[in-house]
């Protein structure tokens, strides 16, 4: 195809698809799917080789969250049956990073739910940061702890924080129909903050919202312009309880669309197939490993990930490899830059399971309101018995799932 032909070769170059292109991309027929991921994985080759980057979560702070997310389980008036807990101390996180680290993982993601953290808060996670890494050698922090104050992401770098994850989620122009809380505005300068702080930005997005093609290429041009080192997909865990349970709008086809999509506009930057891989792409899980290069281990913030092992040997069988502690994950251009700004690390950062949390700390409580009823929406295909809720791991006395 002269379209595939001329994404492989702009992805190849580092140039910026048009925005057409990019929705073409999405409206491929089935019958070219195989095409559309044997192109976009020319570009992920280029760049990545066929590394796997392994990243784990610590759900710092389970539940509870004022802000009213429309995805979230742990969101305002959510009815979802999750873990909630509140912080976890430092050695049991510690304890908790620990288990991604022995399965692999690379870095560990710190997440913790509410508005944004207090400086109590960025004092209690400096504290977790610095045992993790002193029982960890060269493990990779990420902090995920929502909208940050002035000075707070230096803080955090200061502490050991190699990057800071805060999501686009969607597009500006429908952010408010997700959201009420903070703005799509708000997102943008969290992120700014910590890229000015030297840490490495991390920042995605959620599929199957019930945006339409045009507000996907929305924000991943946006997250171009942005210009993060990472960049997590979410597909939408569609949670009992939440405003958007019954949101089934995806199919593995549609999935690895998507994945091309974005990987054809950020061909050099850490893409992660991140929170709903299991329940949306299922079988289809090795063919995403052609398009990304960054994976969770195990679980996710609120929901059940394939087993860790399961994993491992997704990506043996597939034909990749476990990118090692040694490796710089970002092609030379990239961290040569994100070196010479003075950033901790050149690769990127975690994101948030696809029902879980949305970019979260700390702020004052608000009355529970009711979940809305949402309109059924299942497109063929779906299958709503896949979604499990997490009960194992950091908060429980069972061990993890990795």
């Amino acid at each position: 195809m002269d379209l595939l032909n001329t994404l492989v070769d702009k992805g190849l170059r580092r140039e910026l698809p048009t925005r057409e292109e990019a929705l073409a991309v999405l409206a491929t027929p089935d019958d070219e799917l195989l095409d559309v991921v044997a192109a976009a994985g020319k570009v992920r080759r280029q760049w990545f080789g066929r590394r796997v980057k392994l990243n784990y979560l610590v759900n710092l702070k389970s539940g509870l969250c004022p802000e009213d997310c429309s995805y979230c389980s742990q969101r305002l008036g959510s009815k979802a049956e999750i873990l909630k807990y509140t912080w976890l101390k430092p050695e049991e996180a510690s304890k908790a990073a620990a288990a991604g680290v022995a399965g692999g993982a690379k870095r560990v993601c710190l997440v913790a739910s509410g508005r944004g953290p207090t400086d109590r808060d960025v004092d209690r996670v400096s504290k977790t940061i610095e045992a993790i890494k002193e029982e960890n050698e060269g493990v990779e922090v990420c902090a995920c702890l929502g909208l940050l104050s002035e000075g707070q992401a230096d803080r955090l770098r200061s502490a050991g924080a190699d990057a800071y994850n805060h999501n686009l989620n969607t597009s500006e122009g429908t952010y408010g129909e997700i959201t009420t809380t903070h703005t799509y505005a708000d997102r943008v300068e969290t992120v700014q903050q910590a890229q000015a702080a030297g840490l490495s930005a991390c920042s995605g997005l959620i599929a199957g919202m019930g945006e339409s093609d045009a507000d996907l290429v929305d924000v991943v041009f946006s997250l171009r312009e942005l210009d993060p080192d990472s960049v997590p997909v979410n597909f939408l865990i569609p949670f009992e309880g939440t405003p958007l349970a019954k949101e089934w709008n995806l199919t593995p086809q549609r999935c690895l669309r998507i994945l091309a999509m974005v990987r054809f506009v950020c061909p050099d930057v850490e893409v992660r197939l991140a929170g709903g891989r299991e329940v949306h792409l299922r079988s289809m899980q090795p063919l995403a490993l052609h398009l990304v290069n960054s994976i969770f281990l195990g679980d996710y913030l609120t929901s059940e990930g394939q087993a860790g092992q399961a994993d491992l040997d997704m990506i043996a069988d597939a034909g990749f490899e476990v990118e090692g502690a040694g490796t710089t994950t970002l092609p030379r251009h990239r961290a040569d830059a994100a070196a010479g700004c003075g950033a901790h690390a050149a690769e990127g950062c975690g994101a948030h399971a696809g029902g879980g949390c949305g970019p979260c700390g700390e702020a004052a409580e608000a009355e529970p309101a009711p979940a809305a009823e949402a309109p059924e929406t299942q497109v063929p295909g779906a299958r709503t018995d896949l979604v499990a809720v997490r009960r194992r791991g950091a908060g429980t006395d069972l061990a993890p799932n990795a």
